[in-house]
C-alpha cells in the first residue's frame, strides 16, 4: 500500500491541486483579518470560522475526551471566537452588514445565551472541569423583605403577651406557688413561736416629716380656736407661705432691677 507522500505524486492528485489552485478553493485564510480587503472574502473566511467553532462544540460535549483535551478544545473554540469578531469588524470597516449589532446570538448546547463577546467563555463538558464548576453556581437569592405592613399583620394580642394565661399552665404554676409561699411562711411563724423569739420584723421607716404629729397637733388647735365648726376646714401648708410684706418687698426690688436694667445702672448706690 502506497505512502501518503506516493500518493500526492499520483497524476490525478497533482491534477485536483491544480484545480484547487486555479479556483481558489486551497487558499488559506489570511492570519490578519486587516490584510483581506475583499468583502466576499472576508464572508467566506467568516462562515469558514463559524463551521469550525460548530464542529469543536459539538466535539466538547463528550465528557470522555479527558481534562486536557477538554481545556485545549475550548481554547481553541475561544480563539475562533476572537478570530471571527476581527473578521465581522473588517466586515463591517469595508462597507459589509453589522453582524455584531444585527446577528443572531450565540447559544450553547443547553440552549443558555452565552453572554457578552468579550471574556474567556466555557462551553459543553468544560463546565464541569475542577475549578470552573464553582463559576457557574450562583448563589442562592436573599429572602424578601416583609414590608411593615405585612409585618403588622403577625401582631396581635399574642405578641404582646395578654392572652398567656389562655393556655391554662401558667395559673396551676401560680397556685402551687402561692401554696408553698404560704406552707413555708406558716412553718416559719411555727418555729419562731415554739423557740420563743419573737420574730424579726423589720422595723418601719422614719417619718422624718413628723406629719403625722404635725396633723394631729393642727386638728387639736383647730378644735380649740373653732369648737363649733364655723371656720370650716383648715388647710396645712407643708412650704412657708410668704406673707403680704414679702411679696410687697419682692415686687420692688423686681421694679428696681427693671429700672436699672433699662438705664444701664450697676451700682444700687446710684438709685
Amino acid at each position: 500500500m502506497a505512502r501518503n507522500a506516493e500518493k500526492a505524486m499520483t497524476t490525478l492528485a497533482r491534477w485536483r491541486a491544480a484545480k484547487e489552485a486555479e479556483t481558489g478553493k486551497n487558499e488559506r485564510r489570511p492570519y490578519l483579518a486587516s490584510e483581506c480587503r475583499d468583502l466576499p472574502k472576508c464572508e467566506k473566511w467568516r462562515l469558514e470560522i463559524i463551521r469550525e467553532i460548530s464542529k469543536k462544540v459539538a466535539q466538547i460535549q463528550n465528557a470522555g475526551l479527558g481534562e486536557f483535551r477538554i481545556r485545549d478544545l475550548n481554547d481553541e473554540i475561544n480563539k475562533l471566537l476572537r478570530e471571527k469578531r476581527h473578521w465581522e469588524n473588517q466586515i463591517s470597516d469595508l462597507g459589509g452588514p453589522h453582524y455584531r449589532r444585527y446577528g443572531p446570538k450565540m447559544f450553547d448546547a443547553e440552549g443558555r445565551e452565552v453572554p457578552g463577546n468579550r471574556g474567556y467563555k466555557y462551553f459543553g463538558a468544560a463546565k464541569d472541569l475542577p475549578g470552573v464548576r464553582e463559576l457557574f453556581e450562583q448563589e442562592p437569592p436573599p429572602p424578601p423583605k416583609k414590608t411593615r405592613a405585612e409585618l403588622m399583620k403577625d401582631i396581635d394580642a399574642d405578641y404582646y403577651g395578654y392572652r398567656d394565661d389562655d393556655d391554662g399552665i401558667l395559673l396551676p404554676l401560680e397556685e402551687k406557688a402561692e401554696r408553698l409561699a404560704i406552707q413555708k411562711a406558716i412553718e416559719d411563724w411555727k418555729k419562731h413561736r415554739a423557740s420563743g423569739t419573737p420574730n424579726e420584723e423589720e422595723p418601719d421607716e422614719e417619718d422624718i416629716y413628723g406629719s403625722d404629729a404635725r396633723i394631729a397637733s393642727d386638728t387639736d388647735r383647730q378644735q380649740k380656736d373653732d369648737p363649733m365648726g364655723l371656720l370650716g376646714p383648715r388647710f396645712t401648708a407643708h412650704v412657708p407661705v410668704p406673707s403680704q410684706k414679702d411679696i410687697e418687698s419682692a415686687l420692688l426690688k423686681k421694679r428696681k432691677l427693671e429700672l436699672m436694667k433699662k438705664y444701664g445702672i450697676e451700682d444700687d448706690e446710684d438709685m
